[in-house]
């Protein structure tokens, strides 16, 4: 079930909402729990009914892992055989046909594929327990019920793609009798986080989507120029893709009193790729840090080995998106950046007086824009279906023969309402009338990312009114209006 479908609006949702708070004020909070592991498990059920039983067996031998952790059974071989567990379902699932491919690529063998579907979330399902079952062992976790945990791995907001929750951000969350009643200002607020992401994903996300399918498919169609504009357009999609599930996650769990860590902090404003990583999907970032990078020594062995590790963790972090040489090759660049930004803050706090870094301030909308590029031209590896089409596009995009846009990709833009008025009031009639709505569209995504404060800042400081509402209610019909060809959020894939 999609957060941008009609069914999730104006039935599960409400559903959802109605009989949790009617059983937590019946001061039924167990049963509370239970209806909502219920309904979370019916919204991941409706995608495929097989994912299911994959579903509840990770949850079930997870938390056996972790009632033999709590009782320190043989703590270090549980821990070890827990999380192996963890990875060797998500290697099946992900990883096996990917790795069979190469082998018969390599070795001319006919090892036959499993050819299984992939199911939605269990890359995030799996870095979540695999993250509780080592806390477990740490022994900064005690015991916990079934349903606390049932409930934390399932909760149907950030079940399917994320953000990569904590025990100690979400089951206490879950106990607190303080949460357990409906709270106007909290379900308004979260009403406004959802509206605000969904119109970042139906409005803006999916329009761009559109353009992006049609020029990835045909990139060999597209000039220099348009090739940009398409990975370009590419950049902004994932963003707003994502960045609206997790607003929107965000925004439900709100109206449930239970407040879900923020993912993104506005990371196309970052000024080098190191802090990109701090601000883009944050909690992706700190589970490698966590459990990857400090457990490899982290920078505490010297500079070769801090690079080596960093190198490590990105590698990894570009197959847990996919598995893919695309994928391993973006992570790999990722790293390569990371490394070279490090030795440099390195040499620069050696070497370069302090009186030169007081220019820092003015060179950092350069550093943006760069580091923006870079991201797009990264962006382009990610999206390509192969290392091949990654290197054409990059190539063409280094060599421009002019600036003439496509009409196939400007007419993805071209919607109902835009158009409408601009025959309304005769621009049609101008030069490059066709480009009008592209230009707009692309103006707005910039202007709402670079220009504007996230949802995030900007909640601290709202302030109801009457002018406000009136724009989200417009928002709300505009998205509910728009969402008849739904689409599936791009990290669904991953």
């Amino acid at each position: 079930m999609l957060f941008n479908s009609y069914i999730f609006i104006f039935i599960f949702l409400p559903l959802a909402l109605i009989g949790y708070f009617l059983l937590n004020y019946a001061k039924c909070y167990e049963a509370g729990k239970l209806f909502l592991i219920g309904m979370s498990l019916w919204f991941y059920a409706y995608f495929h009914l097989s994912y299911l039983w994959i579903l509840l067996a990770s949850v079930t031998l997870n938390y056996i892992c972790h009632l033999l952790l709590v009782r320190r059974f043989h703590t270090r071989f549980t821990a070890f055989s827990g999380i192996l567990l963890n990875i060797g379902i998500l290697y099946y699932f992900k990883y096996f046909d990917f790795v069979v491919e190469n082998i018969n690529y390599l070795t001319g063998a006919h090892i036959t594929l499993s050819k299984v579907l992939l199911p939605l979330g269990i890359s995030f399902f799996t870095f979540q327990q695999i993250g509780f079952l080592a806390d477990t062992a740490k022994g900064k976790v005690n015991r916990q019920k079934l349903t606390d945990y049932a409930l934390f791995v399932t909760f149907f907001p950030q079940l399917i793609a994320g953000p990569i929750v904590s025990h100690e951000e979400m089951i206490p969350q879950f106990g607190d009798v303080s949460k357990k009643q409906l709270s106007a200002e909290n379900f308004y607020l979260g009403l406004r986080i959802f509206i605000l992401g969904l119109g970042k994903k139906v409005l803006l996300a999916d329009t761009f989507g559109q353009a992006v399918n049609w020029g990835f498919q045909n990139y060999t169609e597209l000039d220099g120029f348009n090739t940009f504009l398409v990975a370009l357009f590419y950049t902004l999609q994932l963003y707003l893709d994502f960045s609206g599930y997790c607003d929107m996650a965000r925004g439900i769990g709100r109206m449930f009193n239970i407040q879900i860590p923020v993912n993104f902090l506005s990371p196309y404003k970052s000024a080098n790729i190191l802090e990109f990583w701090d601000r883009w999907h944050i909690s992706l970032t700190r589970f490698f840090t966590r459990y990857v990078y400090i457990p490899l020594g982290g920078s505490r062995k010297g500079s070769l080995r801090t690079c080596l590790n960093v190198l490590l963790v990105f590698c990894i972090s570009g197959l847990w998106h996919g598995a893919g040489w695309t994928f391993l090759l973006w992570g790999l660049l990722h790293g390569v950046l990371s490394v070279l930004t490090r030795l440099w803050h390195m040499f620069k706090s050696r070497f370069i007086p302090h009186a030169l870094t007081k220019a820092q301030p003015f060179l950092r909308p350069f550093c943006i824009l760069l580091t923006f590029l870079f991201l797009i031209y990264g962006w382009t590896l990610f999206r390509a279906e192969s290392i091949a089409q990654a290197s054409y596009m990059i190539r063409n995009m280094l060599t421009f023969h002019g600036v003439s846009i496509h009409t196939r990709l400007t007419g993805f833009f071209q919607l109902h309402e835009f158009w409408y008025i601009i025959k309304i009031i005769h621009l049609d009639a101008l030069p490059y009338a066709s480009c009008y709505c592209m230009i707009g569209m692309t103006v707005t995504a910039l202007v709402l990312i670079f220009g504007c404060r996230n949802l995030y800042e900007s909640e601290k400081i709202h302030r109801p009114g009457l002018l406000s509402t009136l724009s989200l209610a417009v928002l709300s019909v505009w998205c509910v209006l728009s969402i008849s060809g739904v689409s599936t959020f791009l990290y669904f894939n991953f």
